[in-house]
């Protein structure tokens, strides 16, 4: 998934909000700190994805015959290799985003 920088600053802004309006957490740390880390941390998780996909669509394009993209055959390759390079990372519940 690619959001652009100011989609990922909007996200950092609603997560804080949403972590303020808890009454079970005590925040330690400046706002503007949380955001920043917050930011980096979607930033680097979007650069994995990123990786991940890539990985995917390598191994597909690895076999013997050509597998169109879009097709059946296609999108269940990519949920498996996708399920395959999460687990290697120890994130084997998320599902991918085609």
């Amino acid at each position: 998934m690619k959001l652009s920088h100011e989609k990922i600053i909007q996200l950092s802004h609603r997560i804080m909000s949403a972590i303020e309006a808890l009454d079970e957490v005590e925040i330690f740390e400046e706002p503007n700190v949380i955001r920043q880390e917050t930011v980096k941390i979607l930033t680097d998780l979007l650069h994995e994805e990123e990786k991940i996909e890539q990985a995917v669509r390598q191994k597909i394009a690895t076999h013997k015959r050509t597998i169109p993209e879009g097709g059946g055959e296609w999108e269940i390759l990519y949920r498996k290799y996708y399920q395959d390079e999460l687990r290697k990372l120890g994130i084997a519940s998320l599902s991918p985003q085609s």
